[in-house]
């Protein structure tokens, strides 16, 4: 990972006078192998001036054409040989790290989503909106899913960050979860279901839905190299991954493998070491001349040359930290350090540094005895067998194979610490004697392996003993002895030396790593592990030299000088003499480099011979243009501007990839480039700077960079500028601090752009985080120096700024976007349409900015209410002269009030803000005029209702109102129908379903609910204009009511004035619904008249509800008691008509001789039983109802029982008795079946009663017998 602490400040030791020096025959190598993969092709390029050439009239233009051409041709030329460079250098930080490792905490990157993808998405979603797909969903989901698709897919934002590569799929699924989670919160909770199961159910339809039909088990046959960047990479795939970078051709890559042995460890480390000893040199010079950059402070010189010794000390502790060799065994050998000179290490006494113990070595020896040939004395049945041993150790021994044929192919493993161990392999016959003691041996061999020799068996002659007849006796061998990692080079040589190997002799050298800078040349007897001599090699140079006539023995020679030591050494051939001095020149670390003597000619044919048969062919300036790129010294080039071109070209590749990356390199690529700047001395500072610029660029270009890269970078490049590391002070110079003020200048324009714009560079609060990280950042960037913060308003200053500008931009996007134009002449209805669309518009942005970026901007929420105001108050401007083009009577602008206020009344930063405000007192007369003119209406409407009225029910009447025009209430939530239909709305029909008052006053109630609602349903912001409208409108409903209920008592007055005493009376359809009409009123009193909880506390405001309860209280008892006393004076004129049978009287002698039926109880009967019928059926409230019954039974029994009290001392006629008996009866027996409690049946009037006629009729059955023909009062219960 690229963090401040990533990157270690630990170079920069380039000299600065010393230009970078690319090796000249670079061109003629990358030529010639282009012209070489031409003609492989079978393409032959013409020169560009053929053309020119072939005809001397050619226009001037053609000429500047073909000179620009060539000038191209060479600025490509000149960076294709800039890239090779910096390859190399690539390759080694490749092929041989000592500093860095692949990171393996980095975050793992997604798949990027690219247009087509994008479309593919939308066309999927589409699909299942359509009803295409398979995938069932519910309403719910589906709804979900078209939020989704039409606010987020279909949006513009959406597809610009496509576009730049900052949207992956996670992006897009955690969008939808965002969204989804907010709706499933606002869902009411269902037994049985959780809403974690809910949200787990739309995220598997919306992978569902994603996915398509695409086949999930088909896996490409190959990943490209971009798919696998994000996993640690191989050697091979970084060497792939940085030709793509660097343009690199795999032909020239091959060559440059080769030439840089990089499949050499030793070769590797020696380079490595190379390095080093030239960057401590070059700062031994620059410390001598004094030739130092320019430091933002002079006694920085100092500083600057411990930095540069320090970090070369630091990669030799590196180096020498690492095992011998890659892949052998972790052998370390810590060494006594002391001063540095021109090489590495400066040793003193040798002894005391390295000792003959320190070398040993380990070696693991394979011995295959494969047959034995020439056994001739033995008979063939007879068995043989074969032993083996190392060095007098363990013996193995092979299986038994008959004589006739020995063959065995048996492997025995040995170790050993001898560098010419002894293999002894003896054949032996097994006796068969019962007294022999052991087994013959027919034959013995001995030989002493080295790690040179040859690795498949050879046949070698044994030796027999005395008298054996099989002297041919040969064995088929092989004896593989490994090369231990610490071991790099062996063989046989002559030496001489002063201090060592005094005597001209052949001895068995070898060359020993004892660990990174200490190699040792040590000299071995047989069966020895430890050397008998041994040599260090620090300080040494080898190179070749001339033959020494004087020793005899070897043909070509080479040394190794000291001061004070010289060692000769000569082997008897030329390439044994090639490949020891190469080992030598990587062991001592020299700078020089030894040139082999030319060839003899028959050694040139040789070498010619082997070169025609490689199949890559080189020409003179090809082989010289690779050596140059090879050889070049690191030392000499500009390695702060190589890594910029290196850095510049990994991001561009990285960004082209197919991750989402954000800026993030990958671990691959962090580690190459950890790895150069530690190897190479790039400074830390110009790396992150460099870094930073990059970055910039991309960001400026709309492409989607974390800012937390930018946050790293940045942080690490100020804290170097101010001297505020966390490694201690190091040493500023002035290009970095100017360079590092143009950089924090650009950023500061950068992050107050990408703060303004943050709608735009951040979409739907994406990539997570990055908007809060941006203003982190920009808080950064404002600190003067690394220790004082910023001042909270200063900060605060800038954010509102911003903020201030996004709303401009914001709405004038949004302008753009919903297409609106200003134009007066258009229709006044269209234009509050287009207003209404543009408030839904302005709602959802407010929305998202609360949703995905105030959590960025919680550390000053109201900058972003002030924002929310600002963006508001660019709507508003579009939204007055719309609502004062509106007719004056036109109430079709109320739903963008509510909508509107519904978005402002529940955000706690804007209720009650200057735009709400401004939108109140815009509708403030509008509310006013409008409750002014509906009061007016109803008013009339009820006056004329009640004019017209003809007390019908509601339920009998279809549509029979007053034809009055009334205004239309406004298009809310709640439809309500056009008036006067009478249509009532889905809320209204529950209680016109059980009412039978008439036209007129279901009307008003219903308008009256209608226009409360339509106050409560605005849910006015302003407490007091709230309240005050409410009261109005319960006052209204209070005053309406009242007149309401005086004009039907009034009503049914007159009625009953109308009505006659007969039997043949019947309460009238109307007079019932007069009396619904109060039962109505009662009822939506407590609703229409009454006001909220709470708000009751004015006497005067009680005392005149109470009026309202009393009016319809009393009305409602004088109507029932004006009811019941119509109904009594029927029985009143029944029981007149029966005194006429009193004792005493004219009609009673005179009726005495007519025989007198039932007809009048009858009769009576009949009217109470319809008149119940028709109160039952046309009254709604069975309170009502019960409370008419029970004072029309309770009159009736007192009426009964005074006009038997007016007669007790009269004997009641025959007649009266049958017809009171029956009359009282068939009463009880009907207003029980109506509800009549008991209590009010068996009062003290109808006991009386009964008394009475139970006395009477006991009279008449001791006087007259059988006289009332069954009529009694003793059945009278169980009689139907």
């Amino acid at each position: 990972m690229l963090d401040p602490s990533s990157s270690e400040d630990t170079g920069g030791e380039s000299e600065p006078e010393v230009a970078p020096e690319p090796p000249g025959k670079a061109a003629d190598f990358s030529a010639a192998k282009r012209g070489a993969e031409s003609r492989a092709d079978g393409q032959q390029r013409q020169p560009a001036a053929a053309g020119a050439s072939s005809g001397q009239s050619a226009p001037p233009g053609g000429e500047e054409e073909e000179r620009r051409e060539r000038e191209r041709m060479q600025r490509e030329e000149e960076d294709h040989k800039v890239k090779l460079q910096i390859y190399v250098f690539v390759l080694r930080c490749i092929a041989y790290p000592f500093n860095a490792k692949q990171p393996t905490d980095m975050a793992r990157r997604q798949q990027k989503v690219n247009k087509q993808q994008l479309q593919a998405m939308k066309e999927r979603f589409l699909a299942f909106l359509n009803g295409e797909t398979q995938i069932v969903a519910d309403e719910a989901c589906c709804n979900a899913v078209r939020s989704y698709y039409e606010g987020f897919l279909k949006s513009e934002r959406v597809s610009k960050m496509v576009q730049g590569g900052g949207y992956s799929a996670g992006d897009f699924r955690e969008v939808f979860k965002k969204n989804i989670e907010r709706r499933v919160r606002g869902l009411p909770e269902i037994d049985g279901l959780s809403k974690e199961t809910v949200l787990t159910s739309w995220i598997a339809k919306y992978d569902a839905i994603y996915r398509g039909d695409e086949d999930m088990r088909r896996q490409p046959q190959r990943a490209h190299m971009s798919a696998v960047s994000g996993l640690i990479l191989s050697k091979e795939q970084l060497y792939e991954m940085f030709q793509q970078i660097l343009g690199v051709r795999k032909f020239e890559h091959q060559l440059l493998y080769n030439a840089c042995q990089l499949d050499n460890v030793d070769e590797q480390a020696a380079q490595i070491r190379r390095e080093l000893d030239g960057r401590l040199q070059l700062v031994e010079k620059i410390a001598r001349e004094r030739r130092y950059p320019k430091f933002v402070s002079a006694d920085m010189d100092v500083l600057y040359v411990e930095e540069l010794r320090s970090s070369i000390n630091l990669l030799m502790g590196n180096l020498e930290s690492l095992p011998v060799a890659k892949g052998g065994p972790d052998f370390k050998q810590k060494l006594k350090r002391s001063s540095m000179n021109n090489s590495f290490y400066e040793l003193g006494d040798e002894a005391d540094v390295l000792s003959k113990s320190d070398v040993l070595l380990s070696f693991t020896l394979e011995v295959v005895i494969v047959e034995v040939e020439g056994l001739k004395s033995v008979a063939p049945n007879r068995i043989v067998y074969c032993t083996m041993e190392v060095d007098g150790g363990e013996k193995l021994q092979t299986d038994q194979a008959e004589a006739s044929r020995p063959q065995w192919a048996t492997q025995g493993d040995f170790c050993t610490n001898h560098p010419l161990p002894s293999v002894k392999v003896k054949l032996f016959m097994e006796s068969t004697g019962v007294l022999a003691l052991e087994d013959k041996e027919l034959g013995r061999v001995v030989l002493t392996p080295t790690t040179n020799g040859p690795k498949q068996a050879e046949f070698h002659r044994m030796v027999v003993p005395k008298n054996s007849q099989d002297t041919e006796l040969k064995i088929k061998l092989a004896v593989r002895m490994d090369k231990p990692p610490n071991m790099k080079h062996s063989g046989y040589l002559y030496a001489l030396g002063h201090r060592v190997w005094k005597r001209w002799k052949r001895r068995y050298f070898v060359l020993v790593q004892v660990s990174q800078y200490t190699f040792a040349m040590c000299s071995y007897r047989d069966k020895k592990a430890e050397p008998q001599e041994l040599m260090q090699l620090e300080g040494y140079t080898v190179d070749y030299c001339d033959p020494q006539p004087s020793l005899q023995g070897g043909h070509v020679f080479f040394n190794a000088v000291r001061e004070g030591e010289s060692v000769v050494y000569a082997c008897d051939d030329e390439q044994d003499r090639l490949l020891w001095v190469q080992a030598l020149y990587r062991a001592t670390g020299q700078s020089y480099k030894p040139t082999p003597p030319p060839l003899s000619k028959t050694a040139k044919g040789r070498a010619g011979s082997k070169k025609a048969a490689s199949p890559i062919s080189l020409g003179p300036s090809q082989r010289q243009g690779v050596e140059e790129l090879v050889a070049a010294s690191p030392c000499r080039f500009d390695h702060a501007r190589l890594f910029t071109v290196l850095q510049k070209q990994t991001l561009q590749h990285r960004m082209n990839d197919s991750f989402s990356c954000l800026g993030w390199f990958s671990p691959g690529q962090v580690f190459v480039l950890d790895e150069y700047c530690a190897r190479y001395g790039v400074r830390g500072c110009h790396r992150h700077l460099s870094y930073l610029s990059e970055l910039m660029a991309l960001s400026e270009n709309n492409t989607l960079v974390d800012p937390t890269l930018l946050h790293y970078s940045y942080a690490f490049c100020a804290s170097h500028v101010h001297g505020n590391r966390p490694d201690g002070m190091g040493a500023v110079t002035m290009e970095e601090k100017e360079t590092f003020e143009g950089v924090r200048s650009r950023l500061l324009l950068l992050l107050e752009k990408q703060i303004t714009h943050f709608r735009y560079c951040f979409p739907f609060g994406r990539p997570d985080g990055a908007l809060k990280a941006t203003l982190s950042l920009q808080e950064r960037v404002l600190m003067k120096d690394i220790t004082t913060a910023v001042p909270p308003e200063e900060m605060k200053k800038l954010v509102h700024k911003c903020l201030e500008k996004a709303a401009g931009i914001n709405y004038g996007q949004l302008i753009e976007y919903a297409h609106m134009t200003v134009d007066v002449e258009v229709d006044p209805e269209k234009r509050l349409e287009d207003v209404m669309r543009l408030g839904e518009l302005v709602i959802e942005v407010l929305q998202q900015n609360d949703e995905h970026h105030s959590e960025a901007f919680s550390w000053w929420p109201e900058l972003m209410a002030e924002h929310a105001e600002s963006f508001l108050s660019l709507y508003r401007a579009d939204v007055d002269p719309v609502l004062r083009a509106q007719a004056l009577d036109s109430w079709n602008s109320f739903p963008l009030f509510q909508l509107l206020n519904g978005f402002l009344r529940t955000e706690p930063h804007l209720c009650n803000g200057p735009f709400h405000k401004h939108l109140q007192e815009l509708f403030v007369p509008l509310v006013v005029r409008y409750i002014d003119l509906m009061e007016s209406s109803i008013a009339q409407s009820v006056h004329r209702g009640f004019e017209h009225e003809t007390w019908q029910s509601v339920k009998s009447l279809t549509n029979n109102l007053a034809g009055v025009p009334l205004l239309k209430v406004p298009s809310l939530p709640l439809s309500l129908p056009s008036m006067p239909s009478f249509s009532p709305p889905a809320w209204m029909g529950a209680p016109r379903d059980h009412t039978n008052g008439s036209a007129t006053s279901d009307d008003l109630f219903w308008k009256l609910n209608a226009l409360q609602m339509f106050v409560v349903d605005l849910h006015w912001p302003e407490e007091q204009f709230a309240q005050h409208l409410e009261q109005r409108l319960k006052l209204m409903a209070s005053d309406m009511m009242e007149a309401c209920v005086r004009r039907t008592k009034s009503a049914f007055d007159a009625k009953m004035q109308k009505a006659n005493k007969s039997t043949d009376f019947r309460v009238a359809l109307c007079v019932c619904t007069m009396l619904n009409v109060l039962m109505d009123a009662k009822r939506h009193c407590s609703t229409l008249c009454v006001l909220d909880t709470g708000q009751e506390t004015d006497k005067q405001w009680q005392q005149y509800h109470s009026k309202i309860d009393v009016l319809i209280d009393e009305a409602f008892k004088d109507m029932i008691s004006s009811l019941v006393s119509k109904l009594s004076a029927v029985l009143d004129g029944v029981l007149s008509k029966l005194s006429r049978y009193d004792q005493g009287t004219f009609f009673s002698s005179v009726l005495s001789f007519t025989k007198a039926g039932m007809d009048m109880a009858d009769t009576y009967i009949t009217f109470i039983r319809l008149n119940q019928d028709i109160l039952r059926d046309s009254i709604n409230d069975e309170l009502y109802l019960e409370k008419i019954f029970d004072q029309w039974y309770s009159s009736s029994m007192k009426m009964l029982c005074g006009w038997l009290t007016d007669r007790l001392d009269l004997q009641l006629h025959l007649y009266q008795l049958k017809t009171l008996i029956k009359m009282v009866k068939k009463t009880f027996r009907d207003f029980r079946l109506q509800g009549v409690l008991d209590t009010t049946l068996s009062n003290k009037n109808y006991e009386s009663v009964c008394n009475r006629l139970a006395l009477e009729e006991a009279t008449v059955a001791v006087k007259a017998g059988d006289a009332l023909q069954g009529i009694s009062m003793r059945d009278s219960d169980e009689d139907d």
